[in-house]
């Protein structure tokens, strides 16, 4: 039921923001475009595990055929990765408008952001297709057990009883460029938002604009902090345990809490929210 009802919430959020920003004509702004994009994204990344992880509680039957584990792991990293790099595609988007405002509409224009997104889908579906073909090339024996929810990187690697150390290797180095380089470029972005901030004269104008400042850190230092971790955790032994809890972190919360946090606390979504009801 949990799984259920976390799933719906995931679905029914990010549409209703998706659908808000195509049907609104006074929401088509670089901003809410990347919005967009983002909650078209959430909403597959949440799909590759929750149905399958709802169906493995409903019928008992864990079990899961090659073929779909790997499509699964493609999926998951493609889109985990896609998602890492278009927040700070986001972040880089609010620091032109707040830091440098003048220009935001010359330097964010719509061939600019059409790239930038389609840059981000295309690196991490090229990074998942790195992944998947170093996990086909281990050798899988005994009794096929994955100690994990769904099929990820890291659990395969400790199922299988061949040499591991290139795709550890492989999975560093990814990490170091999809994972710590853009959460940096998120925190540099903000720490100029947040100095910008703090020379407005108003404090109820820097109150509200801290409070969404801090509501998107929040769960940007969620989804980075514990994938870092999660790609470059432990591979074996009782702390995988933690492992699994961060995993389940990065691929639910972010998902369930951005519709909620950069959309639907938007008083330009609530506006157009209302109007469509």
């Amino acid at each position: 039921m949990l799984i259920a009802l976390i799933y719906s919430m995931i679905i029914i959020g990010n549409f209703a923001v998706f659908s808000i920003i195509q049907v609104d004509m006074h929401l088509k702004t670089p901003m809410y475009f990347f919005l967009s994009c983002l909650s078209l994204l959430d909403v597959c990344y949440s799909t590759v595990t929750l149905p399958a992880m709802l169906v493995n509680a409903i019928t008992g039957d864990r079990r899961i055929s090659f073929h779909r584990c790997f499509t699964q792991l493609y999926f998951f990293v493609g889109f985990g990765g896609s998602e890492s790099l278009l927040l700070a595609a986001m972040a880089y988007d609010r620091y032109v408008a707040i830091c440098n405002p003048l220009r935001y509409h010359v330097v964010m224009n719509k061939t600019f952001c059409l790239g930038f997104v389609a840059g981000c889908w295309v690196c991490g579906l090229l990074n998942a297709v790195f992944h998947t073909l170093m996990t086909l090339k281990l050798t899988f024996c005994g009794d096929y057990h994955i100690n994990h929810f769904f099929c990820d990187v890291l659990p395969m690697l400790e199922a299988a009883c061949s040499d591991i150390q290139s795709s550890q290797v492989l999975l560093h180095v990814v990490t170091l460029f999809l994972g710590m380089s853009p959460f940096v470029l998120v925190m540099n972005s903000y720490i100029h938002i947040i100095s910008t901030i703090l020379k407005i004269r108003s404090s109820e104008g820097r109150q509200k604009v801290f409070s969404t400042c801090s509501s998107h850190l929040i769960v940007v230092t969620v989804f980075y902090i514990t994938a870092m971790f999660n790609y470059n955790g432990p591979i074996s032994g009782d702390s995988f345990i933690i492992v699994r809890v961060s995993s389940f972190l990065y691929s639910i919360v972010p998902p369930l809490l951005n519709p909620i946090i950069y959309s639907l606390r938007n008083k330009d979504v609530k506006r157009a929210l209302k109007k469509v009801l």
